[in-house]
């Protein structure tokens, strides 16, 4: 069987995926460029032709998924609100924490003051798109409370992560976590963010 040829953008994605487990298990600071080139079995020359720096492999990572955020939200808001759009939504929205196995959750919260500056605002921050998209899954008259149940249940996947910091569990075990957690705020977020888990599973299991 051929192997297919590696293309720019493949290279360029496995960098990413190499450091960010170094990232996360040794830390971003404690993390070198020759150490990343080393893991992928490449010479510094040939890292720095698509990354030139730590720093910009790190905005490469956020950029990516801002940019899918962003291409989500705005398609939602230009459609009718519709409860297939809010699922479409949720599931968009912790597809970004499932999909990896929360590998991007744990490397941003285990180096949150290093990455503090190279966090891209264009289009404002998290919690401006936080809160654009918890708008997206109601009604405009909902009422504030309810809001608030939302935006807390858009932040259980997060709040799973973190508060597995140190328990042996599986990354679906805090996912289904997160999903129960979420459903006691929101009922049917947990078929969302299952749904997605499961989709990020096949394709990974495709792709292996």
């Amino acid at each position: 069987m051929t192997q297919r040829r590696k293309t720019g953008d493949d290279r360029r994605a496995e960098i990413r995926r190499v450091a960010l487990e170094l990232f996360t298990a040794h830390g971003y600071e404690s993390t070198s460029m020759r150490e990343i080139a080393e893991r992928l079995g490449i010479t510094k020359a040939a890292l720095y032709y698509h990354f030139d720096s730590k720093e910009a492999i790190v905005r490469s990572l956020f950029e990516e998924r801002v940019a899918t955020l962003d291409a989500l939200i705005e398609w939602a808001e230009a459609q009718p609100h519709t409860p297939e759009r809010a699922a479409e939504v949720a599931a968009g929205w912790f597809g970004l924490v499932v999909e990896g196995g929360l590998s991007f959750a744990r490397f941003a919260m285990a180096n949150q003051a290093s990455l503090r500056d190279l966090v891209p605002h264009k289009g404002g921050g998290g919690l401006d798109r936080m809160q654009r998209v918890s708008a997206l899954l109601v009604d405009p008259d909902t009422p504030p409370l309810e809001l608030l149940r939302i935006r807390m249940a858009l932040m259980t996947a997060n709040l799973a992560v973190m508060g597995s910091q140190g328990l042996d569990l599986t990354d679906e075990e805090i996912i289904t976590a997160a999903a129960d957690a979420a459903s006691l705020l929101v009922p049917g977020f947990a078929d969302a963010i299952a749904a997605r888990a499961a989709a990020a599973k096949v394709k990974a299991a495709a792709t292996a």
